[in-house]
């Protein structure tokens, strides 16, 4: 598989300011998506999608040329994932870059690892939309999940009878970590992630499933990064 790997890192993070390059275990956070890429694709594959000077040159930092710079009207905090990950396509398709499906990693799965990606690969063929990485579902919509009836107020189990007694009897449910996208190429050129109707699954185990989106999850994550860390 020749995958074309994008690395979005935009400047402005609000949750946690600048965290595209703040230390994680003593490293600049995309680092390790970067080394994950680099033991994926060949450097000329790999886009490191920025906005941002500070973010291209920390990225340099590992030997990776930065040659594209994401517009700033894709950088904004109502651009989409799609529209920035087109563009960076077409950018690679003008410089004559060959590519067979698009690898999206975002710098906030710092836990993932080499082989996570690999798997997620091998799951891909071109007659789906997309292959995700996932993570036991934290609620199940079948046992401990509810809604609100809009009528009474009332509250009801969101899927099914509520007849299920032990959560093991469930059917299982998936949330997406975030870590790893297989993107068919023809497929986002169509509609966006959201709508794809033939996305497969792959598991992680939900102690590496963890994304970075607020200043504890940092936390939580190098505490587990610490124990046992390989990429």
């Amino acid at each position: 598989m020749k995958p074309l790997v994008v690395i979005p890192a935009r400047g402005g993070s609000k949750g946690i300011p600048r965290k595209n390059i703040k230390p994680f275990l003593g490293r600049p956070l995309i680092h390790y998506s970067i080394d994950v890429a680099r033991r994926i694709a060949s450097d000329d594959r790999i886009i490191l999608s920025t906005d941002d000077g500070e973010i291209a040159e920390v990225g340099r930092q590992t030997g990776l040329p930065v040659p594209y710079m994401r517009p700033g009207y894709l950088a904004t905090d109502t651009a989409s994932s799609r529209d920035a990950i087109l563009d960076v396509m077409d950018w690679a398709d003008s410089k004559g870059i060959d590519y067979d499906c698009v690898l999206l990693l975002q710098p906030t799965s710092p836990l993932r690892t080499v082989d996570d990606v690999r798997r997620c690969l091998d799951r891909y063929t071109p007659n789906i939309d997309m292959v995700v990485s996932v993570a036991p579902a934290s609620s199940n919509p079948y046992y401990n999940c509810y809604e609100a009836d809009p009528e009474t107020g009332f509250l009801h189990i969101s899927k099914g009878e509520g007849l299920y007694t032990r959560r093991q009897e469930c059917p299982s449910a998936w949330e997406i970590n975030g870590a790893v996208y297989v993107i068919n190429p023809e497929s986002i050129r169509k509609m966006p992630l959201g709508a794809f109707p033939r996305r497969v699954p792959v598991e992680m185990p939900s102690e590496r499933s963890i994304d970075l989106d607020t200043p504890r999850d940092w936390v939580v994550a190098e505490a587990i990064a610490g124990v046992s860390f390989d990429v």
